[in-house]
């Protein structure tokens, strides 16, 4: 407060680790966009500018929470700064134009300004200001999922193509590089036109759909747990009666069966991936409100057990029986879902148990 009495702005990280609220707000945003939401708080004194001008690289969602803030927008001032990857340095008024939006927000407006728009807000001398800023889609272009998708390509095609494990010409600094590039020679002519052929022949080996799991699956991990209605946690382990009773353990037994009705608690929270140390699910159940404050949650399944996982994906959001999982045997079938049960994955159609 001596900071906010000085005419400092002050910004809370992370609201979602503290406000309910928030987080079930955050939780609903990052599945409807397929990218990580986050936010921040900012409290302003009367008459004060937190931040001088700049861009992001974030979607911006302003929602005013207490007072009153004068904002001004203004759009990208050149090609490159269309959608950037990066957030910009401080600016200053000489580098900027006209508003293309000057407005003032209270309590209850909701301003949107996309990646690389310009921006700045002040208070005004009669009222303090409070809002958060809600964050998307960070790192979430066809860019940066060719950064995944490209390097992939390349290992694959040096394992199977002897023609990317051929050697480059012996002279070939002779006559390539910039101080060579107004250079006419045949020897350059072939050299570009091999380069271009290679790269062409690399789509062959984009292995796609394995480069989307593994955006997935880093998304799980920047992902909020998802938040439980009563039913949902009635129905899953979360509400389960498993408690400390009279010295000892009392509940502690998961009684699935093969009439036992699932399914997955959220769509969302699961990630089958196939990886070289073997076939990973990961998810999001037990992730932190706080940032990363986690590891990557994931289980290593048996390969046999791939059908039903996706069974339970293409299944949902109806029930179906634990006997219906297209696992061997039953001992398997009740296995996997009294696994997926207790890690809060699956929910049951009935509480299990009852205090």
């Amino acid at each position: 407060w001596a900071f906010y009495q000085t005419g400092c702005s002050l910004r809370l990280l992370c609201p979602q680790a503290f406000s309910p609220t928030v987080w079930h707000f955050l939780s609903i945003l990052q599945e409807q966009f397929g990218s990580m939401a986050g936010a921040n708080t900012y409290l302003t004194p009367p008459g004060t500018q937190g931040f001088a001008p700049h861009y992001d690289d974030i979607e911006a969602f302003v929602l005013q929470l207490e007072g009153k803030k004068r904002w001004r927008v203004y759009r990208p001032r050149t090609d490159a700064e269309v959608l950037p990857q990066f957030s910009s340095a401080n600016l200053t008024q000489a580098e900027l134009g006209e508003p293309v939006l000057e407005t003032v927000l209270e309590t209850g407006d909701l301003l949107y300004f996309p990646r690389g728009f310009i921006h700045q807000g002040d208070c005004l001398p009669d009222a303090h200001s409070l809002h958060i800023t809600v964050s998307s889609y960070q790192r979430n272009s066809w860019g940066d999922f060719l950064e995944k998708l490209l390097p992939a390509a390349l290992q694959m095609a040096l394992e199977e193509e002897v023609e990317y494990r051929q050697g480059l010409p012996m002279d070939y600094l002779q006559y390539m590089g910039v101080a060579n590039s107004d250079t006419v020679d045949a020897r350059r002519t072939a050299f570009v036109e091999k380069v271009q052929s290679l790269i062409k022949k690399l789509v062959d080996y984009v292995p796609i759909d394995a480069a989307v799991d593994q955006r997935a699956k880093s998304f799980l991990h920047d992902c909020l747990p998802p938040v439980l209605t009563e039913s949902e946690k009635a129905q899953s382990v979360y509400g389960f009666p498993a408690r400390w009773q009279d010295g000892g353990p009392c509940n502690v037994d998961i009684l699935i069966t093969k009439d036992t009705e699932v399914r997955l608690l959220r769509h969302g929270i699961v990630r089958l991936c196939n990886e070289e140390a073997g076939v990973m699910l990961y998810y999001t159940t037990e992730n932190s409100r706080v940032y990363h404050k986690e590891e990557p949650k994931f289980l290593e399944l048996d390969p046999e057990y791939t059908d039903s996982v996706e069974f339970l994906l293409s299944s949902y959001p109806n029930h179906v029986s634990v006997a219906n999982l297209p696992c061997e045997t039953l001992e398997e079938k009740i296995s996997l879902a009294t696994l997926l049960f207790e890690k809060g994955i699956l929910t049951t159609k009935k509480p299990l148990a009852k205090i």
